[in-house]
C-alpha cells in the first residue's frame, strides 16, 4: 500500500467515533489532534518503546510513531525482566512510553523520566544506535519456544498490507466495533484487532486488560470475559485457543449464552484443537480459525462464514504460500529480518510448519517440523497429532506430548478447574484407543497452568515445550522408569 498515512483519517467526519475507553470516546478529530501534537515530541527519537496497558494512548502512540517516521518496539508486559532488557538493548531504544516506569528503573540501562503523556510516563536515555534492515517500522519480539525474545523487523506498508488483507477477507460482514481482548503488543491484536478495524473505518474498544479477566499468574477470569462482552456488545474479538476453551466452559456450566452482537471472533495464535470451533459456535459463538507468524505480519490464512473448513483458511491477498518437501514456505513485504541480523537475501522464509492444501486451496498444518518425535522404535510422531485429540476432551484444559528417544510418548497435561484425575486417566484412555499402537501414550503427568507468568508459554499462550519438559524432567524419568521396570516384569 503506497505513501499509506494515518493522517488520512481526516478525510473521515470528525465527529467519528475511533477509539472507545471506559469514560471517553476519542472522536477523529481528536486523535488528529493528538497525533499533531506527538509527534513533534518524537523528533530526537530513534526507536520508541511502547510498555503500557491496552488504551486509546498505546494505539495513538502506535500511529504517531509510524507517522513521525519513526521505529515502534511494543514491549509485552508478561515479558520478565530479562526479556524486557534483551529487547531494549537488541533494539537499542531511547525513547519510552510507559505506565510501568519502575519496571523501567529497576533494569538500570539509563532510562531517566523527562515528561507524562496520556497516562504515560515519557523516558529517555542517550544510547548508540544500532543497525536495523533499511525500512524498519516495527520491531515485534517474539518469545517463541525459548526464553530470549526474538525481535523481527517489520516494514510499516508490509503491516497495513496485511491489515487490509484481513479487511478485505471479511469486509461484508456487520462488525459494528471491535473488542479488543488480547494485549495490543501482540501483534496480532495490533494488525487484525486496531489497524483492521480503522482502516474499514469500525471504532475499536480498548478497555484495561484486567477488566477483561487478565489475572497475570493466578491465570484467566471467563466470567469477566463474558461480563465485558455482554456490556459491549462487540461484532468481534481475537481469542487465543487457551481464552476460548476457559469461555466455552463457563457458557457451558452456566447454561449461558454469549453477546448477540458477535459475528465473528477470530482464534489463533496456537493450534486450535478439533472439536473446540464445534463447542464454541453450539453455544453461540462465530469461531473461526485462523494462521500467522510475526514475520508475515501476523494474519496469513483464515477461515470465514461461508468459506470454513477443518483447516486454518484460504490463505489472504498480501503474502504468498507454497509447500517445499511439506513444509510451509511463506513470502511477505512485511518481513524485513531481525535485530541485530543482517537482512535476509530473500523475503520468502521458512515457517517450521508441516502442513499441506486441500483441493479449496485451504492450508491445513501438520505439526512442527522441529517438534518431531522419533521413538526408540524408530518411529516419527508429530506432537501435535497427539495433543489435537486431548485437547479435545472437555478435561484437558492444556497439554504437551513428549518423548523424543523413548519406547512412547507421554502427555504433560493442565486439567480444566474441577476435572479429576479419573477423567484426565479416561481422556487419555479415549485417545490410545484411536491411535495405533506406536503413538499410544505411556502416561500422563499433572502440570500447573503453562502461562506466560511462570515461563511455559509464550505471550499468544503457545506452549514453551524446552521449558515445559524441563520443569517435569524428574517426574518423566521417573514415570519412563516405572514403565521400562513393568515392561521386564511382563
Amino acid at each position: 500500500m503506497a505513501e499509506f498515512s494515518w493522517l488520512n483519517l481526516a478525510r473521515r467526519r470528525p465527529d467519528e467515533v475511533l477509539l472507545v475507553a471506559p469514560g471517553r470516546r476519542w472522536l477523529v478529530a481528536e486523535v488528529l489532534a493528538e497525533l499533531s501534537a506527538l509527534m513533534p515530541r518524537l523528533d530526537d527519537s530513534r526507536v520508541v518503546g511502547v510498555l503500557a496497558d491496552n488504551s486509546p494512548a498505546w494505539v495513538m502512540a502506535d500511529l504517531a510513531i509510524r507517522e513521525a517516521g519513526k521505529v515502534h518496539l511494543p514491549l509485552p508486559a508478561f515479558f520478565t525482566a530479562q526479556q524486557l532488557s534483551h529487547a531494549l538493548e537488541q533494539s537499542r531504544a531511547d525513547t519510552l512510553l510507559t505506565d510501568q516506569p519502575e519496571r523501567i528503573g529497576a533494569l538500570d540501562l539509563g532510562f531517566v523520566i523527562t515528561g507524562h503523556w496520556q497516562g504515560l510516563t515519557w523516558m529517555r536515555r542517550v544510547v548508540d544506535a544500532v543497525a536495523l534492515p533499511a525500512g524498519t517500522a516495527k520491531i515485534s519480539f517474539t518469545s517463541g519456544s525459548t526464553g530470549a525474545p526474538k525481535g523481527v523487523c517489520l516494514s510499516g506498508d508490509g503491516v497495513i498490507d496485511t491489515a487490509q488483507a484481513v479487511v478485505d477477507r471479511l469486509a461484508d460482514l456487520p462488525l459494528g466495533h471491535h473488542l479488543a481482548v488480547l494485549p495490543l503488543a501482540l501483534l496480532l491484536e495490533n494488525v487484525a484487532g486496531a489497524y483492521a478495524p480503522l482502516l474499514r473505518g469500525l471504532p475499536v474498544h480498548l478497555p484495561p486488560l484486567a477488566s477483561l479477566g487478565w489475572r497475570g499468574m493466578a491465570g484467566f477470569d471467563p466470567a469477566a470475559l463474558d461480563a465485558a462482552v455482554g456490556a459491549d456488545g462487540p461484532g468481534s474479538l481475537i481469542l487465543v485457543p487457551e481464552l476460548l476453551k476457559a469461555w466455552i466452559a463457563f457458557l457451558a456450566h452456566f447454561s449461558r449464552r454469549p453477546s448477540a452482537s458477535l459475528r465473528f471472533v477470530a482464534v489463533g495464535g496456537a493450534r486450535v484443537a478439533p472439536g473446540l470451533l464445534d463447542a464454541a459456535r453450539r453455544l453461540g459463538i462465530p469461531a473461526y480459525q485462523g494462521y500467522g507468524l510475526t514475520e508475515a505480519g501476523s494474519v496469513l490464512t483464515l477461515n470465514r462464514p461461508g468459506d470454513d473448513g477443518d483447516g486454518v483458511g484460504r490463505p489472504l491477498g498480501h503474502a504468498s504460500l507454497r509447500l517445499e518437501a511439506g513444509e510451509v514456505m511463506v513470502r511477505s513485504p512485511a518481513f524485513l529480518g531481525y535485530a541485530g541480523s543482517p537482512g535476509p537475501a530473500s523475503t520468502e522464509f521458512a515457517t517450521g510448519d508441516l502442513g499441506h492444501l486441500d483441493p479449496a486451496g485451504h492450508l491445513h498444518l501438520d505439526g512442527r517440523r522441529k517438534n518431531l518425535l522419533i521413538t526408540s522404535f524408530g518411529r516419527n510422531i508429530s506432537p501435535e497429532w497427539i495433543e489435537a485429540a486431548l485437547l479435545a476432551s472437555p478435561a484437558v484444559a492444556q497439554c504437551v506430548v513428549v518423548g523424543d528417544g523413548r519406547p512412547a510418548p507421554t502427555a504433560i497435561i493442565v486439567a480444566l478447574p474441577g476435572a479429576t484425575p479419573a477423567a484426565i486417566d479416561g481422556a487419555v484412555a479415549a485417545v490410545n484407543a484411536a491411535l495405533p499402537d506406536y503413538a499410544r501414550l505411556a502416561g500422563w503427568l499433572p502440570s500447573p497452568p503453562f502461562t506466560a507468568d511462570n515461563g511455559l508459554a509464550t505471550g499468544n499462550g503457545r506452549p514453551r515445550r524446552e521449558a515445559i519438559t524441563e520443569r517435569h524432567a524428574a517426574g518423566l524419568a521417573a514415570l519412563y522408569a516405572n514403565q521400562e521396570t513393568t515392561d521386564v516384569l511382563l
